[in-house]
Protein backbone atom coordinates (compact mmCIF):
# COMPACT_ATOMS: atom_id res chain seq x y z
CA UNK A 1 0.00 0.00 0.00
CA UNK A 2 1.45 3.40 -1.14
CA UNK A 3 1.69 5.50 1.69
CA UNK A 4 0.69 9.40 0.16
CA UNK A 5 1.80 12.61 2.01
CA UNK A 6 -1.53 13.92 0.78
CA UNK A 7 -4.70 12.60 -1.20
CA UNK A 8 -3.56 14.74 -4.31
CA UNK A 9 0.49 13.98 -5.41
CA UNK A 10 2.42 16.58 -5.13
CA UNK A 11 5.03 16.86 -7.76
CA UNK A 12 8.90 17.58 -6.76
CA UNK A 13 11.19 18.47 -10.04
CA UNK A 14 14.72 16.69 -10.05
CA UNK A 15 18.31 18.00 -11.20
CA UNK A 16 20.66 15.20 -11.28
CA UNK A 17 22.86 14.28 -14.06
CA UNK A 18 23.82 10.66 -12.51
CA UNK A 19 21.10 8.22 -13.91
CA UNK A 20 21.59 5.43 -11.60
CA UNK A 21 21.36 8.67 -8.40
CA UNK A 22 18.35 10.00 -10.44
CA UNK A 23 16.65 6.48 -11.26
CA UNK A 24 16.95 5.38 -7.35
CA UNK A 25 15.67 9.03 -6.04
CA UNK A 26 12.60 8.89 -8.29
CA UNK A 27 11.90 5.50 -7.10
CA UNK A 28 12.18 6.06 -3.75
CA UNK A 29 9.87 9.39 -3.58
CA UNK A 30 7.36 7.98 -6.46
CA UNK A 31 6.80 4.92 -3.74
CA UNK A 32 5.83 7.61 -1.54
CA UNK A 33 3.55 8.60 -3.31
CA UNK A 34 5.38 11.92 -4.93
CA UNK A 35 5.70 12.78 -8.79
CA UNK A 36 8.85 13.25 -9.95
CA UNK A 37 9.95 15.14 -12.93
CA UNK A 38 13.45 15.04 -14.31
CA UNK A 39 14.83 17.97 -15.66
CA UNK A 40 17.70 20.33 -17.05
CA UNK A 41 18.94 22.76 -14.60
CA UNK A 42 16.95 25.49 -17.47
CA UNK A 43 13.98 22.93 -17.17
CA UNK A 44 13.95 23.09 -13.57
CA UNK A 45 14.00 27.31 -13.54
CA UNK A 46 11.13 27.24 -15.96
CA UNK A 47 8.90 24.94 -13.79
CA UNK A 48 9.54 26.74 -10.32
CA UNK A 49 8.78 30.30 -12.35
CA UNK A 50 5.32 28.99 -13.04
CA UNK A 51 4.96 27.22 -9.77
CA UNK A 52 5.04 23.47 -11.52
CA UNK A 53 6.60 22.28 -9.07
CA UNK A 54 6.28 21.60 -4.91
CA UNK A 55 9.78 21.63 -4.72
CA UNK A 56 13.06 21.06 -6.32
CA UNK A 57 16.03 18.78 -5.41
CA UNK A 58 18.87 20.24 -6.93
CA UNK A 59 22.35 18.27 -7.60
CA UNK A 60 25.16 21.29 -7.42
CA UNK A 61 27.41 20.20 -10.25
CA UNK A 62 25.48 19.10 -13.19
CA UNK A 63 27.36 18.41 -16.34
CA UNK A 64 29.75 21.13 -15.28
CA UNK A 65 27.67 23.45 -14.48
CA UNK A 66 26.91 24.73 -10.81
CA UNK A 67 23.29 24.64 -10.49
CA UNK A 68 23.73 27.22 -7.25
CA UNK A 69 23.85 29.94 -10.18
CA UNK A 70 20.14 29.23 -11.36
CA UNK A 71 18.85 29.16 -8.03
CA UNK A 72 20.70 32.60 -7.04
CA UNK A 73 18.80 33.85 -10.30
CA UNK A 74 15.59 32.76 -9.43
CA UNK A 75 15.71 33.72 -5.52
CA UNK A 76 16.69 37.57 -7.38
CA UNK A 77 13.00 36.55 -9.13
CA UNK A 78 11.37 36.29 -6.35
CA UNK A 79 10.68 32.93 -6.91
CA UNK A 80 9.91 31.07 -3.28
CA UNK A 81 10.03 27.56 -4.41
CA UNK A 82 11.64 25.07 -1.54
CA UNK A 83 14.89 23.25 -3.04
CA UNK A 84 16.88 20.88 -1.56
CA UNK A 85 20.13 20.84 -2.38
CA UNK A 86 22.49 17.65 -2.95
CA UNK A 87 26.05 17.26 -3.74
CA UNK A 88 29.50 15.55 -3.04
CA UNK A 89 30.87 18.85 -2.32
CA UNK A 90 30.78 18.31 1.66
CA UNK A 91 33.11 21.01 3.40
CA UNK A 92 30.85 23.50 5.40
CA UNK A 93 32.32 26.53 3.54
CA UNK A 94 30.48 24.62 0.33
CA UNK A 95 27.11 23.57 2.51
CA UNK A 96 27.06 27.77 3.58
CA UNK A 97 27.10 28.55 0.66
CA UNK A 98 23.79 26.72 -1.47
CA UNK A 99 22.43 27.95 1.77
CA UNK A 100 23.54 31.22 0.67
CA UNK A 101 22.53 30.87 -2.86
CA UNK A 102 18.91 29.94 -1.77
CA UNK A 103 18.84 26.54 -0.81
CA UNK A 104 16.86 25.44 1.92
CA UNK A 105 18.13 22.61 2.98
CA UNK A 106 21.21 21.00 2.16
CA UNK A 107 22.20 17.38 1.68
CA UNK A 108 25.98 15.58 1.26
CA UNK A 109 26.27 12.45 -1.12
CA UNK A 110 26.42 9.49 -0.55
CA UNK A 111 23.03 9.76 1.91
CA UNK A 112 20.45 6.70 2.74
CA UNK A 113 17.22 7.18 0.64
CA UNK A 114 15.33 7.49 4.00
CA UNK A 115 16.95 10.52 5.00
CA UNK A 116 16.19 12.33 1.78
CA UNK A 117 12.95 11.27 2.15
CA UNK A 118 12.49 12.71 5.38
CA UNK A 119 13.88 16.03 4.75
CA UNK A 120 11.73 16.27 1.77
CA UNK A 121 8.90 15.63 3.84
CA UNK A 122 10.04 18.18 6.60
CA UNK A 123 10.24 20.61 3.60
CA UNK A 124 6.98 20.15 2.66
CA UNK A 125 5.11 19.97 5.98
CA UNK A 126 6.83 24.13 6.29
CA UNK A 127 5.35 24.68 2.91
CA UNK A 128 1.62 23.55 4.65
CA UNK A 129 2.48 25.42 7.63
CA UNK A 130 3.62 28.77 5.83
CA UNK A 131 -0.09 28.46 3.67
CA UNK A 132 -1.76 28.48 7.69
CA UNK A 133 -2.77 32.23 8.24
CA UNK A 134 -4.14 32.22 11.87
CA UNK A 135 -2.22 30.73 14.69
CA UNK A 136 -3.99 30.42 18.43
CA UNK A 137 -2.53 28.77 21.63
CA UNK A 138 -5.24 29.55 24.24
CA UNK A 139 -5.90 33.35 24.21
CA UNK A 140 -2.81 34.36 22.35
CA UNK A 141 -3.81 34.72 18.43
CA UNK A 142 -1.61 35.55 15.83
CA UNK A 143 -2.61 36.69 12.35
CA UNK A 144 0.44 35.97 9.55
CA UNK A 145 -1.84 37.71 7.16
CA UNK A 146 -1.95 41.22 9.10
CA UNK A 147 1.36 41.03 11.34
CA UNK A 148 -0.26 40.94 14.15
CA UNK A 149 -0.53 39.62 17.37
CA UNK A 150 -3.28 39.82 20.12
CA UNK A 151 -4.12 38.61 23.97
CA UNK A 152 -7.35 38.12 25.00
CA UNK A 153 -8.14 41.14 22.58
CA UNK A 154 -5.53 43.31 23.29
CA UNK A 155 -2.95 44.41 20.77
CA UNK A 156 0.70 43.27 21.32
CA UNK A 157 3.54 45.16 19.39
CA UNK A 158 6.68 42.90 18.59
CA UNK A 159 9.55 43.79 16.76
CA UNK A 160 9.88 41.37 13.87
CA UNK A 161 12.59 39.13 14.82
CA UNK A 162 10.51 38.67 18.20
CA UNK A 163 7.46 37.87 15.85
CA UNK A 164 8.92 35.22 13.96
CA UNK A 165 10.37 34.19 17.33
CA UNK A 166 6.71 33.59 18.82
CA UNK A 167 5.52 32.35 15.47
CA UNK A 168 7.83 29.53 15.99
CA UNK A 169 6.20 28.52 19.18
CA UNK A 170 3.18 28.85 17.70
CA UNK A 171 3.56 26.17 15.07
CA UNK A 172 4.87 23.92 17.89
CA UNK A 173 2.86 24.24 21.00
CA UNK A 174 3.89 21.93 23.87
CA UNK A 175 7.11 20.54 22.08
CA UNK A 176 10.21 20.97 23.66
CA UNK A 177 12.69 23.77 21.16
CA UNK A 178 16.32 23.74 21.61
CA UNK A 179 18.27 26.72 21.42
CA UNK A 180 19.92 25.18 18.43
CA UNK A 181 16.21 24.74 16.89
CA UNK A 182 15.54 28.27 17.21
CA UNK A 183 19.04 29.65 15.90
CA UNK A 184 18.27 27.49 12.58
CA UNK A 185 14.69 28.39 12.37
CA UNK A 186 14.24 32.04 13.80
CA UNK A 187 17.88 33.39 12.77
CA UNK A 188 18.82 31.13 9.90
CA UNK A 189 22.36 30.04 11.67
CA UNK A 190 22.81 26.99 10.25
CA UNK A 191 26.35 26.16 11.97
CA UNK A 192 26.84 26.00 15.92
CA UNK A 193 26.93 29.23 17.65
CA UNK A 194 27.72 30.00 21.04
CA UNK A 195 25.65 33.06 21.98
CA UNK A 196 22.71 34.28 24.39
CA UNK A 197 20.58 35.76 21.97
CA UNK A 198 17.93 33.30 21.97
CA UNK A 199 17.39 33.97 25.65
CA UNK A 200 17.69 37.70 25.41
CA UNK A 201 15.15 37.57 22.94
CA UNK A 202 12.69 35.42 24.59
CA UNK A 203 13.13 36.96 28.19
CA UNK A 204 11.61 40.50 25.99
CA UNK A 205 8.88 37.93 24.35
CA UNK A 206 7.90 37.29 27.34
CA UNK A 207 7.63 40.78 29.16
CA UNK A 208 5.14 41.45 26.04
CA UNK A 209 2.78 38.79 25.96
CA UNK A 210 2.63 37.24 29.56
CA UNK A 211 -0.11 38.53 31.51
CA UNK A 212 1.14 39.89 34.94
CA UNK A 213 0.82 37.71 37.84
CA UNK A 214 0.19 34.60 35.51
CA UNK A 215 2.45 31.74 34.46
CA UNK A 216 4.78 32.55 31.81
CA UNK A 217 3.41 30.78 28.06
CA UNK A 218 7.02 30.36 27.17
CA UNK A 219 8.88 27.69 29.84
CA UNK A 220 12.14 26.82 30.57
CA UNK A 221 12.89 23.14 30.15
CA UNK A 222 15.99 22.44 32.50
CA UNK A 223 18.83 21.37 30.08
CA UNK A 224 16.74 20.77 27.22
CA UNK A 225 15.35 24.15 25.94
CA UNK A 226 11.93 26.01 25.94
CA UNK A 227 8.38 24.89 25.62
CA UNK A 228 4.79 27.13 24.79
CA UNK A 229 2.85 25.75 27.52
CA UNK A 230 -0.65 25.51 25.61
CA UNK A 231 -2.17 25.14 29.28
CA UNK A 232 -0.91 28.09 30.64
Amino acid sequence: MTNKPEARAQTIVLVEDEQAMADEVKGELESKGYLVRLASIAEAADAARVGDAAMMIMDRIVFGEDSLVMLEALRKEGVKVPVLVISALSSVDEKVKGLKAGGDDYLTKPFAMVELTARVEAMLRRLDDIRTTKLRVGDLEMDLIEKSVHRAGVKIELLPREFRLLEYFLRHPGRVITRAMLLQEVWQYHFSLETNVVDVHISNLRKKIDTKGMPSLIVNIRGAGFMLNANA
